[in-house]
This record gives structure tokens, sequence and C-alpha cells, in this order.
């Protein structure tokens, strides 16, 4: 993180949603090197609790823990009520909550599309619409994690995909809405970023002995990815892709999208283009 983006987050109170692995857990010990003051928001406490011990060791403002599954209504207000209680105001608010359904969509349940949602879309929903009233009140940020998932699907990600295109249509319509009110909107889309997610299976459960699907020389390593999420934020930018797979992928979407198509074909006719969720023991 440069110094000016440095700048940008001392002494301000973020909130993050699935603060407890991955992109989340970076963000938060990035965050408070930089001096913000943070409420880690997540469903396993337990790994929360780690983390609050590490920012604690490198010398960081003790961060409040907050237990939140963000597919419960009440859950992300009272995570933002807990913040307010506790710094007496919420700057930034990053929903980055989320998880991955994926499997061909003939072997895929009603159920499944449901999960994904009620998780990617409905638990950002309910998290930036929970930190509104606090956000328009310090003028401050709503940062939206989507994916370049959601640009451009790929055969057997239907459910995850379905959800990142909501996340990009919800921050395109919004951004200019809340402009207005002084609140900016920032909307992040990462290709392969090194995170847990990819171990996690349909259900949500993680499986953290499961192997890495993606090739290794194609995963951004999660503390370059979280150093250009943050200078992004920091800039008030209204989106950023990360990795340069990632800005790949959106410009032949965008510019010649026959490309993505014919090895979208090939994907499926050879099977090998999506993953399958990982096994249980």
């Amino acid at each position: 993180m440069t110094t000016s983006a440095a700048e940008r987050f001392n002494g301000k109170v973020v909130l993050i949603t699935g603060a407890s692995s991955g992109i989340g857990e970076e963000m938060a010990l990035q965050l408070s090197r930089a001096g913000a003051r943070l409420a880690l928001a997540a469903r396993r406490t337990d790994r929360l609790e780690q983390l609050h011990g590490q920012i604690l060791a490198a010398g960081g403002t003790e961060p409040l823990i907050i237990a939140c599954d963000v597919t419960r209504d009440e859950d992300p207000s009272r995570a933002v009520a807990e913040t307010i209680a506790r710094w007496g105001r919420l700057d930034i608010v990053i929903a980055n909550a989320g998880f991955g359904v994926v499997g061909a969509f003939a072997q895929l349940s009603l159920e499944d599309y449901r999960r994904q949602f009620e998780t990617n879309v409905f638990g950002v929903l309910r998290t930036l619409q929970a930190a509104l009233p606090a956000v328009l009140e310090s003028h401050g940020q709503l940062v939206l994690l989507g994916s370049v998932a959601g640009w451009t699907a790929s055969p057997g990600t239907s459910p995850y995909a379905m959800s990142k295109f909501a996340v990009r249509a919800l921050a395109n319509a919004i951004t200019p809405e809340l402009a207005l009110q002084g609140v900016r909107v920032t909307l992040i889309s990462p290709g392969f970023v090194e995170s847990d997610i990819r171990r996690v299976d349909n259900q949500g459960r993680l499986h953290a002995e499961a192997a890495e699907p993606i090739p290794r020389w194609l995963v951004m390593a999660r503390s370059e990815a979280v150093r250009t999420m943050l200078h992004a934020i920091a800039r008030g930018q209204r989106e950023v892709i990360i990795t340069g797979h990632g800005k790949l992928f959106v410009f032949l979407e965008r510019f010649f999208p026959w490309v993505l198509r014919a090895a979208a074909r090939r994907m499926a006719a050879t099977r090998g283009g999506y993953r399958t969720e990982p096994k249980a023991e």
C-alpha cells in the first residue's frame, strides 16, 4: 500500500464481513497496519480470535470481533450497531463475505442457487442496507466484492457467476444514486486470488485439506491483490479488476466475446471447464 493510500485509512472505522480468511483476513491485516479501527465480522469466530491476536501482536489497535452470518437478517444490523457502539461511527463497509456454488447445471438444484444468492447477493444487500444510514452520516464508502465471473461466465459456474453478475449490477445502479449523497461505491472484481474460496464446498463448508484446483502460476498472492484493492478503495475508484488474466477476460468479454464463447464450448465439451466441489472425508 502506498503512503497516500495508508493515510486514507488512518483512523477510519472499517467493517469487514467474511474477515476470517482469505481476502477479508488480509484486508484486516493491511488496514490495521494503516491505522484503521476495525470491526471484523464472520461466522467462524475462532478464526477471528486468531486474527485478533495477530493484529495485537503487530501493534495494531484492538479490533472488534463480531459473530455474523450474512444470511440472517438480523446479523448485519447487529454488526453495524456493535461497530457504532464501539467506535462511534462507521466510515467504510467492505461486503466481502461469499463463497462459490459450482457444478453442471443438470446436476444442481434450485436450492443450490438459493443458497448461493442468500450469501453472495442478499448477504451483500443486508450488509449495505444495514450500514447505509451510518455511511451516509459519515459520507463514507461502500465496497462490494464482485468477481471477474461477474463479467464472463464459464461452464459449471452458473450459480456463482449469476450471483456476481447481480453484485456488479447492484454496484452499477447504486453508484450514481449514492454519489449524490456523498457516498462512494467501489466494486472489486478479482480473478484467481489466493484464498479458501476454492476449498469451500457447495454447502459453504471449508475443506482445508483440498488441493488448489487452479495452476499456481495463475493465482495472485493475496497480499499483492489486497494492496491493489486497498489502493483502489483509497482512490474511490468505481471498479477495479484484479489480476492480469482477469483484465484479459474482461477485455475479451467487452470487445471479442466470441473468443470466450468458443473457449466455453470447448471447456464444456471436455467437461473440464468447471471444478467439482471439494469432497468431505
